[in-house]
């Protein structure tokens, strides 16, 4: 499903994380992370020129992961958001992006991940 992709997983939760990390492999895809901080997530931004797409937790550890969004938008990687709160809350910035209210839903966030990816990939 996200065979061969890159994926770049932004989570401060460890059991939330570590969950999410093994389904995207279990869909083929190459993980990225999780970084837990803004800072080491716009680093792993820096170091890995071919990312994608990435799953972004809203919240790290009381910070508005939105420094990591911009990022992303400003080097053309598509992403989603996962919230423990009101979906309705992410910035009106951010209002074309999927977002997903935890406890996550793998198959849906899957779904939505694949469907970013492909409207990355060129046709033959």
């Amino acid at each position: 499903m996200l065979q061969n992709k890159q994926i770049l997983l932004v989570e401060d939760d460890f059991l939330i994380a570590r969950p999410l990390a093994e389904k995207l492999e279990d869909a083929g895809a190459t993980v990225i992370g999780p970084a837990a901080t803004i800072e080491e997530s716009i680093a792993l931004i820096a170091r890995i020129p071919d990312i994608d797409a990435a799953l972004m937790d809203v919240n790290l550890a009381g910070e508005m992961s939105y420094p990591v969004a911009y990022d992303l938008v400003r080097r053309g990687v598509p992403f989603v958001f996962l919230t423990a709160y009101d979906p309705s809350l992410v910035a009106a910035r951010f209002r074309d992006v999927p977002v997903f209210a935890k406890p996550v839903e793998f198959e849906r966030v899957m779904e939505a991940l694949q469907a970013l990816t492909d409207r990355q990939t060129p046709p033959n």
